[in-house]
């Protein structure tokens, strides 16, 4: 479970182009995981979305500094982003939905059609 909440952006998230269709759907930043063992920055990347990696407090995980996600997402018409995110260490696709509200994320990571998913709350780093 520990790779998909990397997954889930450690995490986290998404498509540049693409979300300019809804402000506040944005999630570029840096964000803290609420367990606190990350701190991810996410940003633009050609037509996608990034999540790096800055700080892993924990890497028994296998969690590592420098690790990303490659995200794909669309806005979809609840305010969520909705696609793909493709884990480059791990060479793994992963579902994925981020949601922003009251200025904190919440990313769902699943595997296995959406049998196997994980959600993961985040905060702005200060």
């Amino acid at each position: 479970m520990k790779n998909l909440a990397l997954a889930t952006i450690s995490l986290t998230v998404l498509a540049g182009a693409s979300l300019a269709a809804g402000e506040g759907t944005d999630p570029a930043g840096v964000w803290l995981r609420d367990d606190g063992n990350a701190r991810v920055k996410i940003a633009s990347c050609g037509e996608a979305l990034c999540a790096t990696n800055l700080w892993i407090g924990d890497s028994s995980g296998g969690e590592e500094v420098g690790d990303m996600l490659v995200m794909t997402v669309k806005p979809e018409s609840n305010g969520e982003l909705v696609g793909t995110a493709y884990d480059r260490k791990r060479d793994r696709t992963y579902s994925i939905t981020i949601e922003k509200k009251n200025g904190r994320l919440v990313t769902r990571g699943c595997l296995l059609g959406r049998l196997l998913c994980r959600d993961v709350s985040w905060t702005p780093a200060q």
